[in-house]
């Protein structure tokens, strides 16, 4: 299973500094709940060593030995541990398949060598205080005299139990002392665990709060680079903001911007000029041409201004799709792309009409058209037919049409798609023609934010059979 990995800047250095500050943390935690558990350890085995050493010399000595541990005692730990009275007995308090704890009888045998306590033997088991006999008389015997009542009762009988046995050099009988623990464990972690978190959410925070500052503009400044793309000049430039950095990107871009869009009016203004300088004496032309007597010359002049206005048109419409003016519309694609198969039914051209599927976008009507028409006009000039229909896949509309040609070579076809590239060298108005057609198409995708995709439809046997032409547009 692939765990989901975050995709903004700001998850993925999140997810980092968390990541690091949570194994900081493990360790540190780790290493102080060692420490703390050895401590608590040797506060135990300290416990039983003063109270068998305090047996064999004196409660006086036992007195101060106890004040001097709970005076040094670190206070997380919660009280001192509680004990029992010493046991005499004729064997090792361990049971048969009992397993001893061998890191303690040595720290055991440790403390009692200090003090010159004599011991022959030393046996260090763990128990829960119910499964001790001698511990949970001894406990009945308070709840008897109504030292405790039912409630402690029954939380002291989970307690941990440290039993040490410790056979002294003469072979006489074992003294065995019993030191309880309440729930040692959880006095260690509780406080650790509240710890590690506290510090953890604080520098989260901080974190996130400083990634956010970050983030925020660059964030922005991606939406105005998306918005740019598709409709450059078309909202105000961006305000800069967050750090000196970013403020300085932010400024940078929008210089670089600001010198686009002037750009772009330029070309506007320029080209504009152009179309209106050629149309007019064109329409000078086609005026004069009647005046020419024989019809097959004034056809063919008049064919040839109609090439002409129709790649100045080309021309013109591929300047300004980058730059619409006209808003988008709520449109039925369905409707619109039967309604421009019928118009080509109309005109007796062999255009089928397949599959379609109701959708209803948000697009610009007119440029919509002029794409599809360039495409099944494609399809006509080299494939001799077109078929049209449109379905849906996922959050894309995808408008297909197919061909019968002899499609296209795929070293060729991404560039097809440039301007002024022709499948067939020719001007000549069956199969030649401006080359702008496949272009405008996919800058009239780009501009509703999809894209034109051409592939070669192949037979059983790799054969040829045609050309696809997809054109893709975002739903929603």
């Amino acid at each position: 299973m692939r765990i989901p990995q975050p995709r903004s800047l700001m998850g993925h250095m999140l997810l980092a500094v968390a990541a690091a500050l949570l194994l900081v943390q493990g360790i540190g935690a780790m290493l102080i709940y060692r420490a703390q558990r050895e401590g608590y350890e040797v506060g135990m085995a300290n416990a039983a060593a003063f109270k068998l050493i305090g047996e064999t010399r004196g409660r006086g000595a036992l007195g101060r030995m106890i004040r001097g541990v709970e005076r040094d005692r670190p206070q997380f730990l919660g009280p001192p541990p509680r004990g029992f009275p010493l046991e005499y007995a004729d064997g090792s308090p361990a049971a048969p398949n009992e397993t001893r704890d061998s890191i303690a009888e040595a720290r055991l045998q440790r403390t009692l060598a200090e003090q010159d306590f004599p011991a022959a033997r030393i046996v260090v088991v763990r128990r829960v205080l119910d499964s001790d006999g001698y511990a949970r008389a001894n406990v009945q015997k308070r709840l008897a005299s109504g030292r405790i009542d039912r409630t402690e009762y029954a939380q002291v009988m989970k307690d941990h139990l440290l039993v040490a046995g410790v056979q002294q050099r003469d072979g006489g009988k074992w003294m065995i002392a019993r030191v309880r623990a309440p729930r040692a464990a959880g006095r260690l972690l509780e406080p650790l665990i509240a710890q590690t978190l506290a510090i953890y959410l604080v520098l989260m925070a901080v974190v996130a709060l400083i990634l956010r500052r970050i983030t925020r503009p660059l964030a922005a400044l991606t939406r105005r680079v998306e918005q740019f793309a598709v409709a450059p000049g078309s909202v105000g430039q961006l305000e800069p903001s967050g750090p000196d950095d970013m403020q300085r990107l932010i400024v940078a871009h929008n210089a670089m911007e600001a010198r686009i869009v002037a750009m772009l009016h330029e070309k506007d203004v320029m080209l504009g000029a152009i179309g209106h300088d050629l149309k007019t004496p064109l329409s000078a032309l086609r005026v004069r041409i009647e005046s020419v007597e024989d019809e097959g010359e004034r056809g063919r002049m008049a064919r040839t201004i109609e090439d002409i206005v129709r790649t100045l048109d080309d021309i013109l419409s591929l300047a300004r799709v980058g730059r619409p003016s006209d808003p988008r519309e709520r449109t039925e694609l369905s409707a619109l792309v039967s309604s421009i198969v019928e118009e080509y039914e109309d005109m007796g051209e062999p255009v089928e009409l397949g599959d379609m599927q109701r959708l209803v976008l948000e697009l610009r009507p007119t440029w919509m058209r002029r794409a599809l028409r360039n495409l099944i006009d494609n399809a006509l000039r080299y494939g001799d037919v077109a078929r049209v229909s449109l379905q849906r896949d996922g959050n894309r509309a995808l408008i297909v049409i197919e061909d019968d040609g002899p499609g296209i070579p795929d070293a060729d076809i991404e560039a097809m798609m440039n301007p002024f590239t022709r499948g067939d060298p020719s001007r000549n108005s069956k199969t030649g023609g401006s080359g702008l057609g496949l272009a405008l198409a996919r800058a009239i995708a780009d501009q509703h934010g999809g894209a034109l995709i051409l592939t070669n439809r192949r037979s059983a046997s790799g054969a040829v059979e045609g050309l696809t032409a997809v054109l893709e547009i975002p739903v929603g």
